[in-house]
């Protein structure tokens, strides 16, 4: 398991009250995200309508029902599945490090929609690099010899008797 890094839960918290435009409440990072409100309430802010019921308080398994709701709604929003967390890593906190990359890849998705124009979290998303090469610069490379094709200047195995024959004692 990766280990915490506060400073990162300390912007992924930042960006959170940025974008809902909220104080959080204070807190630890994974007391302030644990019961899902928080969650659901910034995926709502980023794709209106998400999560339709949010539970505001009730038993644990009511909360834990908050996460799940979040986690559907980031996959729907296009975080890719294998980043996101399993909701016992932050309900019964088993692996926080996981949340917060879950949360910076959420981040890094919103820069996907056009729709979405409030603060970025993490390094901007690369823009597609297309080239385009002439039918002549394909072709130039036939004919050179790859070396990682077994180019061995000759070499071959044909003095060796050995393969293929018995072993005479």
């Amino acid at each position: 398991m990766a280990p915490r890094n506060k400073e990162q839960e300390a912007e992924v918290l930042q960006w959170i009250g940025d974008v809902l435009g909220e104080k959080l409440p204070a807190g630890a990072y994974e007391d302030v995200l644990k019961d899902g409100i928080v969650l659901c309430k910034l995926i709502n802010k980023l794709a209106p309508g998400s999560v339709k019921k949010i539970q505001e308080r009730g038993t644990n398994f009511q909360l834990m029902e908050n996460i799940q709701r979040f986690q559907a709604a980031i996959k729907k929003y296009g975080v890719p599945e294998e980043e996101i967390f399993q909701t016992a890593d932050l309900f019964e906190r088993r692996n926080i490090p996981q949340v917060t990359l879950c949360l910076y890849s959420l981040g890094r998705t919103t820069q996907k929609h056009p729709e979405y124009q409030g603060p970025a979290l993490g390094p901007k998303m690369a823009d597609k690099n297309e080239r385009t090469f002439s039918e002549d610069q394909l072709r130039a490379h036939h004919g050179e010899l790859n070396l990682q094709m077994g180019y061995n200047k000759g070499a071959s195995q044909a003095g060796c008797g050995s393969f293929g024959n018995s072993r005479h004692m």
